[in-house]
């Protein structure tokens, strides 16, 4: 009975160290797949963009999606709406999608910031597209000069109404790092040069351009030109005007399709081209380039070129 008793005692405790053992094996095998350095995904690509309910990004998203059929590559497009809490979302279901990349267009350069830096800390390489994310270490940015389209934009504003004239700001999305960088090349000339006498956001949204520009109007009667961060505010701002028969000079940014007819018709003053099918070509490329461990470019920019009657086509 003795001898029957000291096996089980000893076979208890051979199971017992198994299972010890097996923990700890599991435990480390955890924090290795938790350092990101050996993550490599399933070879896809995510592009979380903050909308398609505007031409500009509807542009980038096609570029990116022609990129990534020539390359043969899954591309996985999640549209946030111009919610910030959804591309937060979106991109979560991206990471546990196991991308290899991760596109991002943020809504919010700020609000993105938590989630991006869980995909980089689980190894997802990152790519901001024509807007930053703050506060964030990623592989690359991919954008438009804003700054410099903006100050060429007020710049032409100086030019065919004088200095000291007194002008109205459209602003785009607050907290979006291309309304940030339009709204600091616009005031880089403006102030200087120019009466600012209204400043108000639409959200890069034409049916807030329009009501902004109507409230503008009735508090400020003698403006005389209006800088739009973008080509929908601008062609809402033209709505306004013309309902209220004044002459005013618009001046937007982004070269759509609209805007430019509207230039070649002689009602919107210029704007600015970027090129948003380029902007998502480069992000699928340089995707691809990162996929295969290649080592890319912190900042790759896209020229900017200011658009008027002279040269709309």
């Amino acid at each position: 009975m003795k001898s029957i008793k000291k096996f089980f005692i000893l076979l208890i405790s051979v199971l017992t160290l198994s299972c010890l053992c097996g923990c700890s094996l599991i435990t480390i095998d955890g924090e290795d797949n938790g350092n990101g350095s050996d993550y490599k995904g399933n070879g896809s690509i995510g592009l979380s963009v903050s909308t398609q309910n505007n031409p500009f990004f509807v542009t980038l998203v096609e570029g990116a999606k022609a990129a990534a059929d020539k390359a043969g590559v899954q591309l996985v497009v999640v549209d946030a709406g111009d919610d910030a809490a959804k591309q937060v979302s979106d991109i979560e279901d991206l990471i546990a999608k196991n991308v290899s990349v991760l596109i991002v267009n943020p809504v919010d350069s700020d609000t993105v910031s938590s989630v991006v830096q869980t995909a980089v800390n689980k190894g997802v390489k990152v790519i901001s597209a024509d807007r930053v994310v703050n506060g964030v270490e990623i592989d690359c940015q991919i954008a438009s000069d804003n700054v410099l389209g903006a100050e060429l934009a007020t710049q032409f504003i100086v030019d065919q109404i004088g200095e000291g004239a007194k002008v109205a700001e459209l602003q785009g999305t607050s907290g979006a790092s291309a309304a940030i960088d339009r709204g600091t090349g616009f005031h880089n000339i403006a102030d200087a040069s120019l009466e600012v006498v209204a400043s108000q956001p639409a959200d890069f949204d034409r049916t807030k351009g329009m009501t902004v520009m109507e409230n503008m109007l009735q508090a400020n009667g003698d403006i005389k030109a209006v800088f739009a961060a973008n080509d929908e505010m601008a062609l809402g701002a033209m709505e306004a005007i013309a309902a209220s028969r004044k002459d005013i000079l618009v001046v937007g940014f982004d070269a759509t399709d609209d805007a430019i007819a509207s230039i070649k018709d002689g009602r919107m003053g210029a704007t600015i081209a970027q090129q948003p099918d380029l902007i998502g070509a480069t992000a699928v490329d340089t995707a691809i380039r990162l996929i295969n461990g290649e080592t890319v470019e912190k900042s790759i920019p896209v020229e900017v070129t200011l658009i008027t009657a002279e040269n709309a086509g």
